[in-house]
């Protein structure tokens, strides 16, 4: 009779449903073994769930392909922050690319999302775009936003041939399709979402060690509780947004 130990390495290796439930081990009344068959069955079960969304996610790609093969989700992070860039990403994931897991970045862990970057980024074509904060002041938030998301797309190794974009039009040129709570609900937009998160989050840490006291790192320019303390205690810096309240009255006060 085998071990527990070399069962749970073979229960291990199942990566069908149908299959583990078919296997020996299933009639193994053993406490252990009963034990590691649930939650290996478990398992299974989740990673079916989640290829079985990241299909519907798929939906909008599969198709736009009908007319257009190169695809590009567009999204931005850094919006609603009152310090700091807004960041956006422009993503053409490559045919048959499936990552499981892949989501709008704000639902996903930290270690989830810098682990879906490094493999979005080996993988796939991506663009990166910036709006300075002063061009955030100059045009507003919306079309600073835009801005950046076409900086993205001409930032791509090649040029899509359709867009999908996160509930905006880029008007770059390229037909696109504006799809609410997109991040959520394209793979190609979700990833855009983790490279633009992701990339905004690492600049605000670096700003945390250009601009100590304002704790960057930790509300990456959002404002918080925190945040507005130092803001009222150290004034603004030159990565506040001149336009967006508070720091416009503190501005205006001086």
């Amino acid at each position: 009779m085998k071990t527990v130990r070399e069962i749970e390495a073979e229960l291990s290796a199942f990566t069908d449903i149908d299959a583990l439930s078919a296997s020996p081990h299933a009639a193994d009344g053993r406490k252990g073994v009963v034990k590691l068959f649930e939650r290996h069955r478990r398992r299974l079960e989740k990673e079916a769930a989640l290829r079985e969304k990241y299909a519907a996610m798929s939906r909008y790609e599969n198709e736009v392909r009908q007319t257009a093969q190169v695809i590009a989700g567009v999204d931005e992070a850094g919006r609603g922050p009152i310090a700091g860039e807004v960041v956006a990403a422009a993503v053409i994931l490559p045919e048959g690319f499936v990552l499981p897991g892949l989501d709008d970045s704000k639902k996903l862990s930290l270690k989830k999302r810098m682990a879906f970057r490094e493999i979005i980024m080996q993988e796939a074509d991506y663009g990166i775009g910036l709006a300075s904060v002063e061009e955030i002041d100059a045009l507003n938030i919306y079309q600073a936003s835009r801005l950046a998301m076409e900086r993205a797309v001409a930032d791509l190794g090649e040029k899509p041939g359709h867009l999908l974009v996160d509930a905006m039009t880029v008007d770059a040129g390229i037909p696109e399709t504006s799809i609410i709570k997109g991040d959520a609900h394209s793979v190609s937009i979700a990833a855009a979402s983790v490279i633009a998160k992701t990339e905004r989050d690492m600049r605000m840490e670096a700003y945390d060690k250009m601009y100590p006291g304002y704790d960057f790192a930790a509300h990456k320019g959002y404002g918080t509780k925190d945040h507005l303390k130092a803001l009222d205690a150290l004034g603004p810096c030159e990565i506040h947004r001149q336009t967006f309240e508070p720091v416009k009255n503190m501005i205006l006060a001086r």
